[in-house]
């Protein structure tokens, strides 16, 4: 989702493992040349989703070892999170509503949080939790965690193959 922390904590990964990162934002501009506000407004909700399913198609045809923010609403289409499950080790980070829209709020380049930021955070991650579960290899609850701390979970995960930590359930 939006506001969980994907650039600053794939930015991060990349510079402790010298892997190459792939923003979902930049993926999407390089795509269509547009941000997600932009194109949703000039060509509707389903451009939007579908050049957002081929900018991940492109994170996922880049180079490995890489980190890719995966677009949040491509989570929808059963085509990406089959990509996701199958050619690629996927990080959730998982925050609450209210954690997610105090974030995301004033970005320009992010659609949807005109009206109540909360409530479409609430709506949305509702729909979205079980199919972001369906896929993820490791959960990591980013509400009261530094992006630091973050990063080391994650990359302590990777190191070990463990559980990230500690698995909690979606809310």
């Amino acid at each position: 989702m939006m506001g969980s922390g994907k650039s600053t904590i794939g930015r991060m990964l990349a510079e402790r493992t010298g892997w190459r990162y792939h923003d979902n934002d930049e993926l999407l501009q390089r795509e269509r040349g547009l941000t997600a506000r932009a194109l949703l407004a000039a060509e509707g909700e389903a451009e939007l989703r579908s050049a957002e399913a081929k900018a991940l198609m492109l994170g996922l045809r880049q180079p490995e070892p890489c980190i890719v923010g995966a677009p949040a609403g491509t989570i929808l289409e059963a085509t990406s999170r089959h990509a996701l499950a199958t050619h690629a080790i996927v990080v959730w980070l998982r925050a609450t509503p209210a954690t997610l829209a105090a974030r995301a709020v004033g970005a320009d380049h992010r659609p949807w949080l005109e009206g109540s930021a909360e409530e479409w955070m609430r709506t949305t991650l509702a729909e979205r939790a079980p199919l972001y579960e369906s896929v993820a290899d490791c959960s990591v609850d980013t509400d009261d965690m530094q992006p630091r701390a973050t990063t080391a979970e994650i990359l302590a995960w990777l190191r070990t193959g463990d559980t990230c930590g500690r698995w909690l359930i979606s809310s």
